[in-house]
């Protein structure tokens, strides 16, 4: 393969190669913010490449105002609605009411649906933050003190709500990272969601109530490090919970029923409703006196949910926007380009190229999203010159964006500091379930791609 390289295009490799475990070594090592570690990467990606100082700098805030003028609007907004869920203690009474219905036996694949559901317009982070806590209280109540392994016992209900969370994370719009992939590709909103929907389930059962029969015997827990913490107001009421939820999700469908039928009467306005800014910006109004009542005007109620937004999306912001600017810069110190001709050169599957790709990014980087947006950086050329159905390589990429979460992914550690997991244990039991998301999409993507 390296014989029909070109100097330059080794130098590009090498280039983005001591770029990336520059950023690496920043963030592990180093203990500095991937923002800074991933703006300090992109840099020296530049530098080594050959490209002028100033061309650099262009890039940069190219790469971070395209990425935070788009996905950083979707971001926020999910951070918001999701801390809307949270302190009115919606997303609390939705997975109690699921879990009481479903009893022991089913509970498992109760709070998999749950997962689901509620962090299909969530942020990870933000989803995590909201269930993790509900569903390990009810496996701390579920688990009585005559299971012989208590712990384990609390784990196959903890793990399948992980991989709830995980495969809509990866794999199914509107989820800030597959939207993002969607509009970067040009990919079709309403075939990526089918088609996420189609391959997210079956995943999400292998990693979930499957996969935690193995892995969770023998783990022991710890007193969990982080807790829940809500408003003194009374719980809205299970529909309305439940409608806030789904209603971005069925915003974005109708949408897309509006494009297949132009002559439908508001089909204009149910097009412009499908856009994800103005879904989760319309979810959001709405929110606030569904789940708030008469109490959304009180200083303390704003004050904490905007508090609450505000806390966790600078950090968000601020790292998925320096990936924007590694993005930019591989782009265009001329990555995307040397990847379309090696796909054209070597017959590579740019199914499993985008893979790769983003499992690069993730195991460098530790964030998904970043992943995502680093490697839908480098597609664009690779999916016009292969004609590569552009929804697939979308999903592609986000399987791969959730590979082997370790030590360089804050989720990694919301996970240990919820579930109460060891370090080790938390590789055994959350890392593989990442993992096996990872491999049995792609695997289910490709599959996809022989039968439509």
């Amino acid at each position: 393969m390296t014989a029909a390289l070109t100097g330059g295009d080794l130098r590009l490799i090498g280039a983005a190669l001591a770029g990336i475990l520059l950023a690496v070594l920043m963030i592990v090592r180093g203990r500095l913010h991937p923002f800074i570690g991933l703006l300090c990467g992109a840099f020296t990606v530049g530098l080594l490449a050959g490209l002028p100082l100033p061309d650099i700098a262009k890039a940069v805030q190219k790469g971070v105002g395209d990425i935070i003028g788009g996905t950083g609007l979707v971001v926020a907004l999910g951070l918001s609605l999701g801390a809307m869920l949270h302190l009115s203690g919606a997303a609390a009474a939705l997975a109690r009411a699921a879990l009481g219905v479903t009893g022991v036996r089913a509970a498992p694949w109760a709070t998999l649906g749950i997962a689901i559901v509620i962090g299909l317009p969530l942020f990870f982070e933000t989803g995590l933050v909201l269930l993790l806590p509900i569903v390990v209280a009810a496996a701390e109540a579920m688990a009585g003190p005559e299971d012989a392994d208590r712990d384990s016992a609390r784990l196959r209900l903890i793990m399948p709500a992980l991989a709830g969370l995980g495969v809509v994370h990866a794999l199914v719009p509107p989820h800030p990272g597959p939207l993002l992939a969607v509009e970067a590709l040009g990919a079709n909103l309403g075939r990526t969601m089918l088609y996420g929907i189609i391959i997210a389930i079956p995943t999400a059962i292998i990693a979930g109530p499957l996969l935690a029969r193995v892995t969770t015997r023998g783990v022991r827990l710890a007193p969990p490090v982080m807790g829940d913490h809500q408003l003194a107001i009374a719980t809205p009421a299970l529909s309305l919970s439940l409608l806030i939820v789904l209603l971005p999700v069925l915003l974005i469908a109708t949408g897309e029923l509006g494009q297949l039928l132009p002559g439908l009467t508001g089909s204009t306005a149910l097009v412009a409703a499908s856009n994800p800014v103005v879904a989760l910006l319309v979810t959001n109004l709405l929110a606030l006196p569904l789940l708030f009542g008469r109490r959304l005007r009180e200083a303390a109620i704003q004050d904490a949910v905007w508090h609450e937004t505000m806390g966790a999306a600078g950090a968000i912001l601020l790292a998925i926007g320096a990936g924007g600017a590694l993005k930019q810069v591989l782009v265009s110190a001329g990555l995307s380009d040397l990847l379309a001709r090696v796909v054209l050169m070597y017959a590579i599957s740019p199914l499993l190229l985008g893979w790769l790709v983003a499992v690069g990014i993730r195991l460098a980087a530790g964030s998904a999203t970043v992943a995502t947006i680093t490697a839908v950086g480098v597609m664009p050329g690779v999916v016009a010159s292969s004609g590569v159905s552009p929804e697939l390589v979308v999903l592609a990429i986000g399987a791969g964006s959730v590979f082997f979460s370790h030590v360089n992914d804050p989720g990694f550690w919301l996970v240990k500091s919820y579930v109460g997991t060891s370090t080790a244990d938390t590789f055994r039991t959350w890392s593989l379930l990442e993992t096996t998301i990872s491999v049995v999409g792609l695997v289910l993507v490709v599959a996809l791609s022989h039968v439509i």
